[in-house]
């Protein structure tokens, strides 16, 4: 941008320093015939028509020479402007903004409760908690299990709503920005400007697109919870009616309700 400047004011002083010489040579040409004319009463000097007109045509030809490098650098001028404002930067910006909604919803989505999103967590959940109800467990850890599947499913649900929550809330948001780059892009003096708009744009529907996978991520882990935890009810209940099925029943035994002396 220094050297842009530099240059446009290198093309303004040379075009000033031609402007001086033009008017100079043609101050010299004009002031011919009063020197000419004075000087008749003093000395015979011959006047030549033919070359005082060489003489007038070439300061003419040379003043339109002149005039034409003047049109040339202020041309070239012009294009060193318009080459600046093709450099110039996008003075808005929304990266700050678009970074804080996406690590609030990142931030939603690490606080998940019970069950994170994270693969050696889920299989540890379902070698232990889900999936096939060992045969020699007891009612009270059947049931220690179950209150911790219906506990996992509760938490997923509510951690689904807590993200459409935050989705939905980065709407506003996002369509201020989404104004806001727009209204940049269109009264973007160069190039470059409208690009950076452009590339603001897109980031703002990768933001957008993050917090969609957000909610779908969200609210399928609450649903394969949900699933997993009735197929585990449906084992525990098999176990548990095993269980009471192999219970010792009733025998009968004499009892002695009075002693007698």
């Amino acid at each position: 941008m220094n050297m842009t400047k530099s240059l446009i004011s290198n093309v303004i002083t040379n075009h000033h320093c031609l402007k001086f010489k033009a008017i100079c040579l043609a101050a010299t040409v004009l002031a011919v015939a009063p020197i000419v004319a004075g000087s008749a009463s003093a000395q015979m000097i011959v006047f030549d028509p033919n070359n005082y007109t060489q003489n007038i045509l070439t300061a003419a030809h040379t003043l339109q020479q002149i005039n034409n490098q003047i049109q040339s650098l202020t041309n070239q001028a012009q294009m060193l402007v318009n080459q600046a404002k093709n450099l110039a930067n996008l003075p808005t910006t929304t990266l700050a903004q678009l970074q804080s909604v996406n690590q609030k919803t990142q931030s939603l989505l690490s606080q998940a409760q019970n069950i994170s999103f994270d693969v050696q967590k889920i299989e540890q959940a379902f070698s232990g908690t889900y999936g096939t109800v060992p045969a020699n467990s007891s009612n009270a850890t059947l049931m220690a299990s179950a209150q911790t599947r219906w506990q996992t499913s509760i938490g997923a649900f509510e951690d689904s709503l807590k993200i459409h929550a935050v989705a939905v809330g980065n709407i506003p948001s996002n369509n201020s920005s989404m104004t806001t780059l727009v209204t940049a892009s269109q009264s973007a003096s160069g190039a470059l400007q409208a690009v950076q708009a452009g590339n603001q744009l897109l980031a703002l529907q990768s933001q957008q697109l993050s917090d969609v996978i957000a909610v779908i991520a969200a609210r399928a882990r609450a649903d394969a919870l949900e699933q997993s935890r009735v197929v585990t009810a449906e084992s525990q209940g098999q176990q548990q009616y095993k269980n009471f099925s192999t219970r010792i029943g009733y025998q009968p035994a004499n009892v002695t309700m009075f002693s007698g002396n």
